[in-house]
C-alpha cells in the first residue's frame, strides 16, 4: 500500500530538485542532483516506484533521459496527492 505520507515526501523532494534542475546552468549541479535522485530512487517505496516509472528500470538513473522522467515523475506524484476535503 502506498500512503499518503509517502507520495507527499517524494513529491516534495522530486519537485524542489526538478525546479533547481531544469533552470540549472551549473553542470556539478545538475550531476548531484542526478545523484540524490538516482539513490532517492534506490531507496523509494518499490511499490511507489513501480507506480511512476512505467515499466522502465533505469526511470531516474539515465543521465540522457533525466529531466523527461523527473518531469513525468513529478506529475504523476502530483496526481497522487490527496485532495484536501474542506
Amino acid at each position: 500500500m502506498i500512503t499518503k505520507d509517502c507520495v507527499e515526501t517524494a513529491y516534495s523532494f522530486l519537485h524542489q530538485k526538478q525546479r533547481i534542475y531544469v533552470h540549472s546552468t551549473l553542470d556539478w549541479q545538475k550531476d548531484d542532483i542526478e545523484l540524490a535522485i538516482a539513490d532517492y530512487a534506490d531507496n523509494m517505496s518499490q511499490e511507489l516506484y513501480d507506480a511512476i516509472c512505467g515499466g522502465s528500470s533505469d526511470f531516474l538513473r539515465n543521465h540522457k533521459r533525466f529531466q523527461e522522467d523527473i518531469t513525468k515523475a513529478v506529475e504523476i506524484l502530483e496526481e497522487m496527492l490527496p485532495v484536501d476535503q474542506c
